[in-house]
């Protein structure tokens, strides 16, 4: 069940990895970090979207696909234009105008009906900017639940063989996580840890402050014991992590009120996660309700653990936001 899904999805999301990879080597050199120049991340993130849409159309024409890009700004500048096809045609051949189609072909606005894709193309901008890690997230919705996953991250070790840069984490709902190293070699099914002792747990945290509250993880982290310094990590690799048994805790704190958390950079991760063995919910306990359309509506914040240790972190983090 769901193996077509799967062979299209791994099969897109390999090819915008590395057409992430090309761009990132490429277009990337100290003065842009230092200027925080975004053009290089958005050639990436339009020819990632490029790529997934059009191989994911071929094989499913019929399916929506919920991306966080639009074409629009780019058919106003030809210069990027004209890179961002450049970049696409290492891998796929398409025109401009096949390019620009397929970017704006993934505008589908969610919902708690049928079965849609959910992308983005690249997960963890500043991190792809810093050379670090980022990831390519794709998830397949049906009925508003995620029942597939994909995450590519190119810069992230493979466990099996740490010399090697880059891993795949794939879920299918009901058979489990896999991780493949981006080199090639057969998936190896994952696991999270079976950590019962939350003193002992590694924990995921964003680099950057503004997606996560700090300072309210520092205090979750007190109440809990856990001594040892965060685990940073840029984009859903974090997911990839805790899948993998590498960290037992993930988490994201509400930095606002406001803030609505988008369905694109949690639908694969949860799958992940969730196929390993673990749990996600949001910092009340809620799960994730991928059905209300573009956003995660309802919930604030998320928490991800090896399932264990899920009910003595989420305590702490009520205690603190609550507090």
């Amino acid at each position: 069940m769901l193996q077509d899904e799967l062979a299209a999805a791994v099969d897109a999301v390999v090819l915008a990895s590395k057409l992430c990879t090309s761009v990132q080597e490429s277009l990337i050199d100290e003065q842009t970090a230092i200027k925080k120049d975004r053009s290089p991340v958005t050639i990436a993130d339009y020819g990632a979207q490029a790529i997934t849409s059009h191989v994911l159309k071929g094989r499913f024409p019929d399916i929506p696909i919920v991306g966080e890009e639009n074409a629009a700004a780019l058919r106003e500048n030809a210069e990027q234009r004209a890179m961002v096809v450049e970049q696409v045609n290492r891998y796929i051949d398409l025109s401009e105008t096949q390019v620009l189609e397929a970017i704006d072909g993934c505008a589908d606005e969610g919902g708690a009906q049928g079965r849609r894709w959910v992308l983005d193309p690249i997960d963890g901008t500043k991190g792809f900017l810093r050379k670090e890690q980022y990831a390519v997230a794709l998830g397949l919705l049906e009925d508003g639940v995620p029942v597939l996953g994909v995450l590519g991250c190119p810069n992230l070790p493979s466990t099996a063989a740490p010399q090697n840069r880059g891993c795949l984490f794939s879920a299918v709902r009901g058979q489990g996580a896999r991780q493949l190293d981006m080199a090639g070699g057969a998936a190896r099914p994952i696991a999270v840890s079976d950590l019962t002792d939350v003193r002992q747990a590694a924990c995921c945290e964003s680099v950057e402050s503004g997606h996560s509250a700090h300072d309210h993880q520092a205090q979750v982290k007190a109440r809990l014991g856990i001594e040892a310094e965060p685990v940073r990590i840029d984009s859903q690799c974090k997911y990839g992590a805790v899948a993998r048994g590498e960290a037992s805790i993930y988490l994201r704190l509400p930095t606002s009120d406001t803030y609505r958390e988008k369905i694109w950079d949690h639908a694969a991760g949860w799958a992940v996660v969730t196929e390993a063995g673990g749990r996600v919910t949001d910092v009340r306990g809620n799960d994730l309700d991928f059905s209300l359309g573009r956003t995660l509506d309802t919930n604030r914040g998320v928490i991800a653990t090896n399932g264990s240790l899920h009910d003595e972190v989420l305590g702490a983090v009520r205690a603190v936001l609550e507090g």
